[in-house]
């Protein structure tokens, strides 16, 4: 069994436990968003794409759980196909102060690969925080990549597998009662060969009524070393309704 799979099955299975443990109705919170999506890159195309999000949080732990998909068909023929799960635990020592492990799986029909995936755990903090809704949160980890390749490389194998050390930032800041900035940057270093994955999603999203918000994202995907026939930058831009619950 590889590792990857090992550690996301202990993963699923910590999050519900963590919850259960001081199981509460009131810590959930969750989204739903469904928007139009400009892609640019290794798909040009306007699709519709989704995301559904989910957040438990007590006084120790924080459980995410986040799900993407991306699809369009131009004149029966499937044009873009892109799904995506990411699952995080956090065990916070302070109020600022955590631990976490993130689990993520992408299966993206047009990247060239199958689909990639990582394991990694490390050390959190906010180091600013200014009310409930401004934060700068940073992280520091490392874990384990394992990328399986449409086609076979120079070698024959279509395993794409290495340590990683991974860095992250998320910075939210109000802009009103009722409007919120976010960026969120990752990089993912491969140890042994240097491979660098490099992700940014900046949004703005303001209320329009109750629930119901109008979110505009841009997101920039970057990879250092991409399948033979790839490009190594991806971009999205999307406008979409998010329902908040």
């Amino acid at each position: 069994m590889n590792l990857n799979y090992l550690g996301s099955a202990c993963l699923a299975l910590l999050l519900p436990t963590a919850a259960l443990g001081q199981d509460n109705a009131k810590n959930w919170e969750g989204e739903a968003e469904l928007g139009v999506l400009k892609t640019t890159g290794n798909t040009d195309e306007t699709n519709v794409n989704g995301r559904f999000g989910l957040k438990h949080e007590v006084a120790t732990w924080r459980n995410t759980g986040e799900f993407r998909s991306a699809f369009s068909e131009a004149e029966g023929v499937t044009t873009t196909e892109k799904y995506r799960a990411a699952l995080e635990s956090d065990y916070k020592f302070t109020d600022r102060q955590f631990w976490y492990v993130r689990a993520f799986y992408e299966d993206d029909r047009f990247s060239g690969y199958d689909f990639r995936s990582t394991l990694t755990t490390g050390y959190g903090n906010r180091v600013w925080e200014v009310g409930e809704r401004s934060f700068l949160e940073l992280t520091a980890g490392a874990g384990y990549r394992f990328n399986k390749l449409d086609v076979p490389d120079n070698s024959g194998s279509r395993d794409d597998e290495e340590a990683i050390a991974r860095l992250a930032g998320r910075y939210d800041q109000a802009l009103s009662e009722t409007a919120l900035f976010r960026q969120e940057l990752s990089v993912e270093v491969g140890l042994d060969e240097e491979a660098t994955t490099t992700e940014s999603e900046t949004s703005v999203q303001a209320s329009l009524v109750g629930s119901l918000a109008m979110k505009a994202t841009y997101r920039v995907q970057h990879r250092s070393d991409p399948p033979a026939g790839s490009e190594r930058t991806d971009t999205e831009l999307s406008v979409s309704l998010v329902y908040g619950f």
